[in-house]
């Protein structure tokens, strides 16, 4: 048997992506089952169905006895990248036994479960004071407004507005160096009888061919690499979390955003353009 001081920190023993099982039943006098994360295993050398002792204390006093049942891969939290998880899950009786204070009785009371869903906090916590009479149930997690995930939400957004915003910019200059090569071309139409109004509708269907074909190949490559990134870091921080994620819902706001940000261009472009004389145009 092998002494191992670990940190745990949920109550559910059927919680996490189980990897490995262990099928030998339980008998009288079996040190109680155990999960650990694929992680911990891992770095510690630890495999199904070895007895380890566990001990809430750093110097290893008052260590219990438990049996490895199987090994989990532990739900990836971007708080925690780049460290390694040592969490072992067990069952809630014996989570109690272990961080119980004998001087506070009411501590073999008190349990922190974490939720799959956090945004379920408030729901569960309503829902468990109602079935169980006497208890008392608050949630640890930050107000929709807060929290760090929150902050670093609207610090994207504002880079990607400042982004949306240059890049418009750019756009714009670029489509009118670009509007003005074909000058000679667009006084050739002026001058043969096209209207003004003909030659922009031609424009505009040309701009939304290029900026939809533009998108297209933009979201290819995006996803054509999101494989290649998120294996790249998965395996560099030792993590199941998907650092990109390519959704329907993401693809479509590019989209809505690409494309009518390059028609503009194009218009705004060619209507500067179109508002000098033909013979200016044509002239060379």
């Amino acid at each position: 048997m092998r002494q191992v001081v670990l940190s745990f920190s949920l109550a559910l023993l059927t919680a996490g992506t189980v990897l490995t099982q262990s099928s030998v039943p339980d008998s009288p006098g079996t040190p109680p089952p155990i999960l650990i994360a694929r992680q911990l295993a891992e770095s510690e050398g630890l495999r199904v169905g070895q007895v380890v002792h566990l001990s809430n204390r750093a110097s290893g006093a008052d260590a219990k006895a438990f049996r490895i049942d199987g090994i989990f891969e532990p739900t990836p939290d971007p708080a925690r990248l780049g460290q390694v998880p040592r969490i072992v899950r067990m069952h809630l009786p014996d989570l109690l036994a272990m961080t119980a204070d004998e001087s506070r009785p009411a501590s073999a009371e008190a349990v922190t479960i974490g939720l799959k869903q956090p945004g379920d906090a408030a729901q569960f916590a309503r829902d468990l004071a109602g079935r169980v009479p006497g208890i008392s149930v608050g949630t640890t997690s930050d107000p929709d407004d807060a929290g760090p995930f929150r902050v670093l939400q609207r610090f994207h957004l504002a880079i990607a507005i400042v982004t949306i915003v240059a890049a418009t910019v750019f756009l714009l200059a670029l489509t009118i160096m670009l509007v003005d090569e074909r000058r000679a071309t667009v006084g050739v139409l002026r001058l043969i009888g096209l209207p003004v109004n003909r030659i922009l509708v031609q424009l505009f269907i040309e701009g939304i061919l290029i900026a939809g074909l533009g998108a297209v190949l933009g979201l290819a490559m995006a996803v054509g690499s999101e494989s290649l990134i998120n294996t790249f870091f998965q395996w560099r921080y030792d993590t199941a979390l998907r650092f990109v994620r390519i959704t329907p819902e993401v693809a479509a706001q590019c989209v809505a955003i690409a494309v009518p940000l390059g028609v503009t261009a194009t218009v705004v472009a060619s209507w500067a353009l179109l508002r000098r004389n033909g013979l200016v145009l044509a002239r060379r």
